[in-house]
């Protein structure tokens, strides 16, 4: 398994896993925004600049089954306060392969730096472009340990016509040759979980974001 959170997200988008022992690693976070949690089948990577020591110790301590500790609820509140940051859900992480060729979908790529999209989406990626489609749109960026993501809202009155499917399949065109491409859908949010899986995104875990926002423990901002 990599040594990096970026290695591991590399190899796990080839389908190559931590092995699943029942364990946890805990890696450095890879920038001063990104921290979280990855639960892949029967181990988890934690990316944090806080002690690997105090994090085992609190996983270890834990009241719940050992393969789902890190994602309890106990455990993630505890990182929460420890780290002063803040989270909105846990995401089911998937991936899916670059393809050749321009997208089906006819998109225009939308310039304006202040658009809505690209404000609130340059919180959490960089590099962020943002293209429109009839009903829809795409967003797409540089995120967790500089992997690419893909993002797409598709209007109410759109709905129900597979566009959030084509947006989905649309990104894989648009990223650079045989990088792969990733995306998170909310656990509960099944009408977008099959938009992805049937544009080609497969599951590969399990993903919590922790934000800078919270007051830290002893009193610090984060």
């Amino acid at each position: 398994m990599g040594q990096t959170l970026g290695e591991i997200l590399d190899e796990a988008a080839c389908g190559r896993f931590p092995e699943a022992d029942g364990g946890t690693t805990v890696v450095r976070a890879p920038n001063a925004r990104d921290t979280g949690v990855i639960a892949f089948t029967a181990h988890s990577v934690v990316f944090t600049d806080e002690d690997p020591e105090w994090v085992h110790a609190l996983l270890d301590g834990a009241d719940c089954d050992a393969l789902a500790a890190t994602m309890h609820p106990r455990f993630l509140t505890a990182l929460l306060d420890r780290t002063g940051r803040v989270t909105d859900t846990i995401d089911l992480l998937t991936v899916a392969t670059w393809l050749p060729g321009a997208a089906e979908t006819e998109l225009r790529e939308v310039t304006d730096p202040v658009h809505p999209r690209a404000v609130s989406a340059r919180r959490r990626r960089d590099g962020v472009r943002v293209w429109e489609a009839d009903g829809g749109v795409l967003i797409l960026g540089r995120g967790v340990a500089d992997r690419w993501e893909v993002a797409v809202e598709v209007d109410e009155g759109a709905r129900h016509r597979g566009l959030g499917r084509e947006l989905a399949a649309a990104a894989r065109h648009l990223v650079p040759p045989g990088e792969p491409l990733w995306s998170q859908q909310a656990a509960g949010n099944a009408r977008s979980i099959r938009a992805f899986q049937a544009a080609g995104f497969r599951p590969v875990g399990s993903e919590v974001l922790l934000r800078p926002g919270g007051p830290r423990r002893d009193g610090a901002r984060s």
